[in-house]
Order: structure tokens, then C-alpha cells, then sequence
């Protein structure tokens, strides 16, 4: 069943991606629509960080102790300052290692 779900959504995205964006196609995205759909991804995927960052435990986390909290941020200033994705990731993996750490301690 579970299988069966994966390649129905599968099928689903594709087609709903393939109708517009094939060019012989005749539908088109009004200038409005398109825009509206250009906030769709960031909403994606503050859907996904939020909870990863602000809940553990099944508990909100709001404390400044929060090494999650304490790694997006620094990566947040990294990517800010740095526009560069590989020193994104690696300042932020660091940091969530070292605020671990430290919590352990």
C-alpha cells in the first residue's frame, strides 16, 4: 500500500509539473498566478526547518541552549555574509557539533 501511495504521488507531481512546462502544450500561467506560485518553495521549506529546529522531544525548544537553534542561526549569518552553500553547511554542521559537545559537558 505504501508503495502503491509513493507512485501515485509520484505520478500526480509529474504530471501536474509536466502540463506546465512542456512546450507544445497549450496552457499557460498567467503573470499573477506565476508570482503566487514563486512563494510556494520558501513556504515548503519553512515548513519543514521550523519543526526540526523548534521542537525536540515532542516539546517546543525556544531556549537559547538549543543547539539546533544555536547551528541555523550561525548558518543563517554564514550564508548572509558568505553566499557561498558548501561554508553554509560545514559552519553550520560545525556548530551543531560544538554546541552538542558543549551541552554534554
Amino acid at each position: 500500500m505504501i508503495l502503491l501511495t509513493i507512485f501515485l504521488m509520484a505520478v500526480i507531481t509529474f504530471g501536474t509539473r509536466y502540463l506546465f512546462t512542456h512546450p507544445s502544450l497549450p496552457i499557460r500561467l498567467g503573470p499573477k498566478v506565476a508570482k503566487f506560485l514563486s512563494y510556494s518553495a520558501p513556504a515548503v521549506l519553512t515548513a519543514i526547518w521550523v519543526p526540526i529546529i523548534f521542537v525536540q522531544q515532542g516539546q517546543l525548544n525556544l531556549s537559547i541552549t538549543n543547539p539546533y537553534f544555536i547551528a541555523a542561526s550561525f548558518a543563517v549569518i554564514t550564508a548572509a555574509k558568505s553566499k557561498s552553500i558548501y561554508l553554509t553547511m560545514f559552519a553550520g554542521l560545525i556548530t551543531f557539533i560544538l554546541s552538542r559537545y558543549v551541552q554534554m559537558m
